[in-house]
């Protein structure tokens, strides 16, 4: 009996000093984790599908945002061209005056109609060098002359032209070769998917690229001689040689995004107006019956158009 009560004694002894979270710990079952895994692949999928939908989302914002940058872009080289289009040479002092009265404080000055160069190629002339072109090219010129631009701090001036073609050109070399410079020219294409421009020089350079269809429509004055003359729209065939008569242009562009996603459907809506293309579907043709192919299906697809008013044109250009 005496035994018994040691041997009980010294258990609770052992029991006491055996910490007690060896003694309450148990293992995990099969079930128990086959739950915690199904949960956690659960979660793992709702944020898989939150973050996929939340990059669809921005992908999309950022490909129109990117889209209508690069339209916002083109139209403004081509306008700053339009608009410029014909312009000419004001001569400050055409003739000396000598009268006496004060008439002869009033220095006269003229419009140049044209001007000459060494180079045929680089002269300039409103009636033809203005604008030409096609239903996909678009070809602008206007006078170019240098005048005396003062530097800051600098009381000798510099021979410099203020017009600059397409590309920032040409380069203001004091040389006879830049002097037979007399027309700035920027002329207008599409080549593979891109908006290039052949400056001044000859030099072609691109200005945006994923361009769809780049296509123009010219506003010609017709009707001249019933004293009543309209502008109506037409193609290049329609205006022939008579680029005199050609008020205004519209420019149309067909851009698409860098993104390909996964769209259900979509549509545009081409440059004739007409045609209605669907860009999920890489067989789709455009206005062109060219079928988008691989490269543009599944891609967001954005149209722009813009119409610029030229100078020096319409009737004023029949007369010269």
């Amino acid at each position: 009996m005496q035994t018994k009560l040691t041997n009980s004694l010294r258990l609770i002894s052992a029991m006491a000093h055996y910490p007690a979270s060896r003694r309450l710990q148990s293992g995990m079952g099969l079930i128990e984790l086959m739950v915690g895994l199904v949960i956690g692949l659960l979660v793992i999928g709702v944020a898989g599908g939150a973050l996929m939908v939340a990059r669809g989302t921005s992908g999309t914002v950022s490909d129109a945002s990117a889209i209508q940058q690069q339209a916002g872009y083109a139209f403004r080289v081509i306008g700053q061209q339009l608009r410029q289009s014909g312009s000419l040479y004001l001569n400050l002092n055409a003739t000396k005056n000598t009268r006496t009265d004060i008439d002869q404080y009033a220095l006269p000055v003229a419009f140049e109609s044209k001007a000459s160069s060494s180079n045929p190629e680089r002269a300039f002339s409103p009636a033809t060098d203005s604008i030409s072109g096609t239903n996909n090219t678009l070809t602008i010129g206007y006078r170019r002359y240098k005048e005396a631009v003062y530097p800051l701090n600098d009381t000798s001036p510099a021979k410099q032209s203020l017009s600059r073609d397409c590309q920032g050109g040409p380069q203001d070399l004091d040389t006879s070769d830049n002097d037979s410079f007399m027309r700035i020219s920027s002329a207008f294409a599409l080549a593979n998917n891109k908006l290039v421009c052949t400056g001044t020089t000859g030099e072609t350079q691109p200005v945006i690229g994923n361009v769809a269809n780049f296509r123009i429509r010219y506003l010609q004055m017709t009707d001249l001689s019933s004293g009543i003359p309209k502008v109506e729209y037409v193609n290049a065939a329609t205006v022939n040689t008579n680029w005199g008569q050609v008020t205004g242009v519209e420019v149309c562009l067909v851009l698409y995004g860098n993104e390909r996603m996964n769209l259900p459907s979509g549509s545009y809506t081409d440059c004739d107006g007409t045609t209605v293309v669907d860009y999920t579907s890489a067989s789709s043709s455009d206005m062109n019956s060219s079928a988008i192919g691989d490269e543009r299906v599944q891609r967001m697809h954005m149209v722009f158009r813009g119409v610029y008013q030229l100078r020096s044109q319409g009737l004023v250009g029949n007369l010269l």
